[in-house]
């Protein structure tokens, strides 16, 4: 594998897992990154590192309670190494938790019928035009960050039918710049609900074209940005990821896969600005 690659090619994969080495230490429920890493170590031919990272992915799931998505991913060590004693004794331990939750009746998991219908109601009532206001109150104001008068004097929702023309400054950006809250606090506070990793954006190589494959006025409108392309998922940098509709208009450009990754509203304008310069 590594002797069908460019030095180009190669570079671009080291430095992709030296950032993401980085994220998936500091976030190791991470699994999104840790599939990226995956892959990286697969096309440098690194073997051991792409069983370990599997272990890894499979922990993360076991950890988030995806017992299916964590049996997946022993299954496939176990392929490659029948014998693998880690992978074994995670299968059977899992088999143990999966007899145990089959036993558990509804109500004794933390919601009723009731429950999960007005959660299906209120998804029904969110699908008309989702630009993740509801979410982010509910992070800062819920949470006590911030004020209500603080948030509705803060939140942009940008028009959707005039071209934006410049980047439109996210809400995180717009706080800091109030002296409200910091964008390190805001970022942190939205990692630690969403479980996303942050990436330093300054120091990645942004992919250009790919980036340019994408709507400018979507980029500019939602300020996010698509960086970078793994197996077949596009990474794409934001400081909301809770923003349905600019998922749904990058959707519309590509078949694969949108994994948001949040990125200080400084550097992620800045890379806008220079992508569509």
């Amino acid at each position: 594998m590594l002797g069908t690659l460019s030095s180009g090619e190669e570079a671009q994969l080291m430095q992709t897992i030296e950032m993401f080495e980085v994220i998936t230490q500091s976030q190791p429920t991470d699994y999104q990154s840790l599939e990226i890493l995956k892959e990286a170590y697969l096309k440098l031919g690194r073997q051991k590192d792409v069983v370990n990272t599997s272990k890894k992915i499979a922990q993360a799931y076991l950890q988030l309670g995806q017992l299916s998505s964590a049996i997946l991913e022993y299954e496939t060590i176990l392929q490659q190494s029948p014998d693998d004693p880690e992978a074994l004794a995670a299968m059977a331990e899992i088999e143990s938790k999966a007899s145990n939750l089959a036993a558990t009746p509804l109500a004794d998991m933390g919601g009723s019928k009731k429950d999960f219908d007005g959660e299906r109601s209120n998804k029904r009532a969110s699908e008309e035009v989702d630009d993740g206001c509801n979410a982010m109150k509910k992070i800062f104001v819920d949470g006590r960050l911030i004020s209500l008068g603080d948030f509705d004097a803060s939140w942009v929702t940008p028009t959707l039918h005039d071209l934006p023309g410049k980047v439109i400054e996210p809400f995180v950006h717009i706080l800091a710049e109030k002296a409200i809250c910091t964008a390190e606090k805001s970022l942190t506070m939205i990692s630690d609900k969403t479980r996303l990793g942050y990436l330093p954006l300054e120091r990645y190589d942004i992919d250009l074209e790919l980036a340019r494959s994408f709507p400018k006025e979507t980029c500019q409108r939602w300020c996010v940005l698509p960086f970078d392309r793994m197996s077949k998922s596009v990474l794409v940098a934001t400081t909301n990821p809770f923003n349905v509709r600019a998922r749904e208009e990058l959707q519309k450009s590509t078949s694969y896969r949108i994994l948001w990754y949040l990125a200080t509203p400084v550097d992620l304008m800045k890379a806008i600005k220079k992508v569509y310069r």
